[in-house]
């Protein structure tokens, strides 16, 4: 007997998959589904400029990040002044993909915009994004605010929306996840093949902590200033200037009272 769930809105980015799986087997199929999930406008001219300007991206040394600020300027939304671009980024629907200020994009970072109705990526000024993490979209947006800084190995995923404030800080090896959910009463489809949904996304307030290994889920809020311990897995919204911790995570107590003996 399949279970009755909230009416939880469905999930875009099975759609944009079909989407592209479409181009397959069509002359030219190739091509037009590399397009449309990897660059993301038509015509041929911006394929392109995509492959010739990003050849820059492996460039060693001062000369590299030299090339790189150049190079990557047509193909970004916008870019602002002071970027830094580490070694061997990935960019996908450049386009939609707007930087602010001294934006830090360190090594091997991925920028991820793609979808064929969301808006993409914005970076404010003076965010940090460090090595090897991802921001990553499915017909989702992401928006993180002025001086935020986003550590090593990250993974930021959204099919809705994810927010994070100014002055955040997200620790080493967290996950922000603002999709992935999937129904799973029936057995005799493979999960994968059931329906996925939103609870809402995620929302990050300004200047908020998380600790290294955090895991917040679709529909978590967490407030202003809040401190979310290393390793918590975060199901439910916090308040401004609460501390949580634990799998999943509790409240201890509030920043502005004493700790405990």
């Amino acid at each position: 007997m399949t279970q009755k769930h909230p009416d939880y809105p469905k999930s875009r980015a099975e759609a944009f998959h079909n989407l592209v799986a479409e181009d397959e087997g069509r002359a030219g199929g190739m091509v037009e589904k590399y397009r449309r999930f990897v660059v993301g406008e038509r015509g041929l001219g911006f394929l392109f400029l995509y492959e010739i300007l990003t050849l820059a991206g492996g460039l060693p040394g001062a000369a590299g990040f030299a090339a790189r600020r150049v190079c990557y300027r047509p193909l970004l939304g916008s870019q602002g002044r002071g970027t830094i671009f580490g070694r061997n980024l990935t960019l996908r629907h450049p386009k939609k993909i707007a930087l602010g200020s001294n934006v830090v994009l360190d090594d091997n970072v991925v920028l991820d915009a793609k979808g064929s109705e969301n808006h993409g990526i914005v970076l404010e000024d003076n965010v940090l994004v460090s090595r090897n993490s991802i921001v990553s979209c499915k017909e989702g947006d992401v928006r993180i605010g002025p001086s935020a800084k986003i550590g090593i190995n990250c993974l930021i995923h959204s099919e809705s929306r994810v927010e994070i404030g100014a002055g955040a800080l997200v620790s080493a090896y967290c996950y922000i996840l603002a999709g992935g959910n999937h129904r799973f009463d029936r057995m005799d489809l493979p999960i994968s093949e059931q329906e996925s949904y939103l609870k809402g996304g995620v929302a990050i307030g300004e200047e908020a902590w998380l600790g290294a290994g955090v895991t917040v889920l679709d529909g978590v809020t967490i407030g202003r200033g809040a401190v979310i311990g290393a390793g918590a897995v975060v199901r439910e919204s916090v308040p401004d200037f609460a501390i949580a911790a634990g799998v999943p995570a509790r409240i201890i107590r509030m920043r502005e009272e004493e700790p405990g003996p």
